[in-house]
Parts: C-alpha cells; structure tokens; sequence
C-alpha cells in the first residue's frame, strides 16, 4: 500500500469520537459559562486534553469540544461534582472545567 492511501485511510479516523461516556458520568450536567451555579458549592477545576490535530490535520473543533465535555463528565464524579461549567473555551486541545455539587 502506498503510503498516500494509508494516509488518506488514517485521516478520517482522526476525525471520529473515541470517547465513551461512563455510566457514573452520565448524572453529570454541564452548565453555560457565567455565572455560579445558585445553591451548589465550587468542588474544585477539571482539566481535560484530548488531541486538537493529527500532523498537518486539525480536527473538527466540535468534535475536540465534545471530547473535552465528555472527558470532563467522566472525571466530574470523582472530584466529587454532579455539575460542570466550562471557564473558558478550549484552547490547544485543553479546557478548564469548574466541578460543582449540586444536588445533596
């Protein structure tokens, strides 16, 4: 195989979700940027990365953002949070998240 078409056979791949959403994750919600939260208490930030280009390829930047929210709702519950918040958008592949505790 010649190496262009095993490139063009890689590329598409790189644009796909490979993220799974775990079940304990799923109870985890996202609110808008802003804003606190009313009645919940600050748990702590999530930092999450997932790779933003493959060589000379950038990715479908919402697909970067949907990886980013996942990762983040997969790590929420065992910060312990219930609710994330982005702080600000995602930049180089990475993303700020502040974890919340809003239900008792």
């Amino acid at each position: 195989m010649r190496p262009l078409s095993l490139l063009l056979l890689v590329l598409p791949l790189a644009a796909c979700t490979w993220v799974p959403l775990q079940p304990e994750a799923k109870q985890v919600r996202v609110v808008p940027a802003g804003a606190a939260p009313a009645g919940c208490t600050r748990q702590g930030e999530i930092e999450v990365s997932v790779k933003h280009a493959v060589g000379f390829y950038e990715r479908n930047q919402v697909k970067v953002r949907d990886e980013l929210e996942t990762l983040a709702r997969n790590e929420a519950p065992g910060v312990p949070a219930d609710t994330i918040q982005p702080l600000g958008e995602p930049s180089g592949g990475s993303q700020r998240f502040a974890a919340w505790r809003c239900r008792s």
